[in-house]
């Protein structure tokens, strides 16, 4: 079960390697058969699924996005949990907001990302 302090460590640790642009440390909170769905997925991969199946696709999604927005940053607006879940909601260097949905295995890895954007 998911503990609130334990969906707060994710979120401070996930925001904080975000914004070092620290892919090793980005990938640290991910499964190997991770599965992402986003629209800027879609966008960057020019895939209409914007899906991504693997750690290692997943980890080639990531570069080529911090390649692609190299001023990116995140700043936190707001975490919610469940019982194997949360959700991390935050605000890019654009001032678009986004809520990710993020399923969390019995090892504390993210196995699957759905992420909502605002405008």
């Amino acid at each position: 079960m998911l503990t609130e302090d334990k969906a707060r460590n994710l979120a401070a640790h996930w925001i904080q390697a975000w914004n070092s642009h620290d892919l090793d440390e980005i990938m640290s909170h991910y499964g190997e058969g991770v599965v992402l769905v986003s629209p800027v997925a879609a966008k960057i991969l020019n895939d209409p699924s914007g899906t991504v199946k693997g750690k290692d696709a997943l980890r080639a999604y990531f570069k080529k996005g911090l390649e692609v927005y190299p001023n990116l940053k995140f700043d936190l607006l707001d975490v919610m949990w469940g019982l194997s879940s949360v959700v991390l909601y935050y605000v890019n260097q654009k001032g678009t907001k986004t809520g990710e949905f993020m399923e969390i295995d019995s090892k504390d890895k993210v196995i699957r990302v759905v992420a909502n954007y605002s405008g």
